[in-house]
């Protein structure tokens, strides 16, 4: 399933990040206090109803957002030479030379939505070799031409196709190419934003594994933002999950799915059908997200959880690793680990889903 990650280095971390839409009093507080580690090689997954905060995390990060959001706090180093771990680039303080430098060649995005990621009145052709001049590679407009052209076959797509403009294209097609300009500069980071939205089941899973095949023999890392779990159990090495503005939990895949630790995460894994086994009724999550105008002054997901002790109203649960069975990188924000009263149904659940490719505990995906 996955690379090699056996020496964890680092490439991308994110500490303490905070982003607002709006200022003052009427700000929304998108992403609160989030960490989050990607390394070499690895796929990180991030999870998480829609509005929780998934993409602005990753736009605040690269420093991409769109007014009126703003990053408040927080450091993003970024690490370019794996030979020099000392040697990093806090993102959040780059000079826009150095951004120029590390966008696209180093660091680069698929965006959600491709039909609407792509100029409509320019070919393929023209919006690769575009990327490519921008930052100087090929020193010829045939020797451009001709990399868009191997770039277009790299993720499964003809040559023929390179005079093609994006509404002669399919939308599996045109999330391809969105892959493709990701890769053109052959970066060491690739942040994936949705990019099977609004693609049928047999077209995702093709655009899956294609992203799958291309990690494995270019060796980039991967942070993958999506609402749906069941693909992250299937493709990535760690799974951080993301409620009202913050990370609640972070763990291996494998343990993630056979064992949650956080009621959130727990929840959302119940709200899949099983694939496997008698038929269940779905209840989903009762109630709503909160007003991140005006966060709570505990636990965000207080009023939704019915393992909630009297202090998740008043106290905020900071990340860390449980207290109860700790089990290696898992971290996860919630008063039933420090309080030890980890409710055995959550300790050790039976999965309420089975994701297609998943595999059973102690196998490989």
């Amino acid at each position: 399933m996955s690379a090699d990650t056996t020496d964890r280095q680092p490439v991308l971390d994110i500490r303490g990040l905070c982003v607002d839409y709006g200022y003052g009093d009427a700000a929304t507080h998108a992403v609160i206090e989030a960490d989050l580690t990607l390394h070499r090689g690895e796929v990180v997954g991030l999870a998480g109803e829609s509005g929780s905060g998934k993409s602005t995390i990753a736009y605040g990060a690269t420093r991409l957002l769109r007014q009126p959001g703003v990053v408040t706090d927080g450091i993003v180093r970024f690490t370019p030479d794996a030979g020099k771990p000392d040697e990093t680039i806090d993102i959040l303080e780059a000079s826009p030379q150095q951004l120029r430098a590390i966008r696209w060649s180093d660091i680069a995005l698929v965006f959600q939505a491709a039909m609407n990621s792509l100029n409509p009145v320019m070919s393929v052709q023209a919006q690769l070799i575009d990327t490519l001049a921008a930052h100087g590679r090929g020193a010829s407009r045939r020797e451009r031409i001709d990399r868009a052209g191997e770039l277009l076959e790299l993720v499964g797509i003809s040559q023929d196709r390179l005079k093609s403009f994006p509404h002669e294209l399919s939308g599996g097609m045109k999330q391809r190419v969105m892959i493709a300009l990701a890769l053109a500069l052959e970066p060491q980071v690739v942040i994936m934003d949705e990019p099977t939205t609004a693609l049928d089941v047999v077209t995702q899973r093709q655009i899956m594994e294609q992203i799958m095949g291309l990690r494995d023999r270019l060796g980039f890392s991967v942070l993958f933002i999506t609402h749906d779990l069941s693909l992250l159990l299937e493709m990535a090495d760690t799974i951080a999950i993301m409620y009202a503005g913050r990370i609640v939990e972070t763990a291996p895949a494998r343990q993630l799915f056979h064992a949650p630790r956080h009621p959130y995460t727990a929840a959302l894994l119940d709200s899949f059908p099983s694939l496997h086994g008698e038929r269940t009724v779905m209840t989903g999550i009762p109630g709503s997200p909160p007003d991140m105008r005006k966060p709570p002054a505990g636990c965000a997901f207080a009023d939704r959880c019915k393992f909630a002790l009297d202090r998740c109203t008043a106290d905020q649960p900071v990340l860390s690793s449980p207290a109860i069975k700790a089990d290696g990188r898992r971290q996860v924000a919630c008063w039933l680990h420090e309080e030890n009263e980890l409710p055995e149904p959550l300790a050790a659940p039976e999965p309420a889903v089975q994701a297609a490719g998943a595999a059973p505990e102690g196998g490989s995906k």
